[in-house]
């Protein structure tokens, strides 16, 4: 048992796991705000342009019988299968997709500009011959020989 308690500590302490941790906090919070989108601003501008159709009345009761909205059915008991519910889902999804795509498209932009900095740096200090560095060697020499005569 000591064994087992002792590897999963060292699993958790791993740093990949605390990333993924915080990664899964972060994607948490970051679902609540897409799905507050979706639902406040996206999906009403949907319905508007069906012509003020709301999501989330498109259902079907499996008991046959015709209900004006969701919760009269719900109210009523029937099972019902609520595929406004599945477009909204995968509407929610898309956004989330994108907005991941626009982050990570954002972060390769930043890393490309990174490396043409290093190598711009690199372009602008050229790099010394071992030739050039020897003679630098011995003039440096040279020059405290010369310093310590004085």
């Amino acid at each position: 048992m000591k064994k087992l308690f002792k590897e999963f500590k060292e699993f958790v302490q791993r740093g990949n796991v605390m990333d993924m941790a915080i990664g899964v906090v972060i994607g948490s919070a970051f679902g609540a705000i897409v799905t507050s989108i979706v639902n406040d601003i996206i999906m009403p501008l949907v319905s508007l342009l069906t012509g003020g159709v709301d999501f989330t009345n498109w259902f079907v009761a499996l008991d046959g019988n015709k209900y004006e909205t969701l919760e009269a059915a719900q109210t009523a008991g029937a099972a019902t299968l609520n595929y406004g519910n599945l477009i909204s889902v995968v509407i929610n999804f898309i956004i989330v997709a994108f907005c991941i795509f626009l982050v990570v498209k954002a972060i390769n932009k930043l890393k490309d500009l990174k490396k043409k900095e290093e190598v711009a740096k690199e372009e602008e200090s050229p790099v010394k011959s071992d030739e050039v560095l020897l003679l630098e060697d011995i003039r440096d020499l040279l020059k405290k020989q010369t310093k310590k005569e004085k």
